[in-house]
């Protein structure tokens, strides 16, 4: 939605690259913090007194012991690692503290996360709600819709959306880092293949996209409900997990995305070329300094 506002093809594309640097940047950063967090318990925190632990750690401790909790096990009055209890989930706001910050910079990381959550969020209800409306009411539906009509089912979509959203996420069926991956997984295996094969071949077709995008995404699903415990509890399989490669559900894209490659191309081969009309969109598309035919 963001790459919307820019005014030209060329700007959008640099805007592509840049974000995609940063995001680059953001999952490079995020497991090398884990790992310095780590180090820091490891090498400061276990084998610390009782009494000479850091005041962070009593202060999490009442705020959720789930989060972080000490108990002195065996009574030596030494920290040991099996003697604490600390959840990923407070990895980000601790880690402030954890390097000498104070209390309040926690309290701006918080602040922060949400932010970016919310922006995500509405710019994925945008796209859906505009999408249904525009792609499929407008397009498919009744094509005579007013503008009027067309932005009041957008918003009605969007408000349904919005609750559907909400309650799949009160279930809580896994943690956030499964959700978020599994969402690009299916993105990438839905949508990549589509939209790269079509901008750069010009041979792929409707048909090919639509079934390509319906293989990738349905391998994909395939293998997290075959493998993934929530998924499997909520359908009822009972048979033994059997991971391809070793590959976590979580990563469900790496075998989506090759299918849905595969099969654009073999179908868009059998098939007829799509109309010299959609040929020159896409050389449109591809050299937008080109004046359309």
């Amino acid at each position: 939605m963001r790459y919307y506002t820019v005014p030209s093809v060329r700007e959008a594309r640099q805007s592509v690259t840049w974000s995609l640097f940063f995001i680059l940047l953001l999952y490079l950063t995020a497991p090398a913090l884990a790992v310095l967090v780590k180090y820091e318990i490891f090498t400061s925190l276990v084998g610390t007194p009782f009494d000479r632990l850091p005041a962070w750690v009593s202060t999490w401790s009442r705020i959720d012991p789930a989060l972080l909790s000490v108990a002195d096990v065996n009574k030596d009055n030494v920290l040991q690692l099996n003697e604490l209890t600390i959840s990923g989930d407070i990895i980000v706001l601790l880690t402030p503290e954890l390097s000498g910050l104070p209390y309040v910079v926690s309290g701006l990381v918080a602040a922060g996360g949400l932010a970016a959550a919310l922006s995500t969020a509405d710019g994925l209800l945008l796209t859906i709600s505009n999408a249904l409306g525009h792609d499929l009411y407008y397009k498919m539906i009744d094509p005579n819709a007013s503008t009027v009509s067309r932005v009041t089912v957008s918003k009605i979509l969007l408000l349904i959306v919005a609750l559907l959203a909400a309650y799949v996420a009160a279930q809580k069926p896994a943690d956030i880092l499964f959700l978020v991956s599994a969402a690009f997984s299916f993105a990438a295996a839905s949508f990549f293949p589509a939209l790269s094969l079509g901008i750069f071949w010009k041979r792929a077709n409707g048909i090919g996209a639509t079934l390509g995008m319906v293989s990738g995404l349905g391998v994909t699903f395939y293998y997290m409900l075959t493998n993934q415990p929530w998924l499997r509890a909520t359908f009822g399989i009972t048979s033994p997990i059997q991971l391809w490669w070793g590959i976590d559900p979580i990563s469900a894209g790496l075998f989506g995305v090759p299918v849905g490659f595969t099969v654009i191309v073999l179908v868009s081969l059998v098939t007829p070329p799509p109309r010299q009309k959609a040929q020159d969109l896409v050389e449109y598309i591809r050299y937008p300094d080109l004046k359309s035919l």
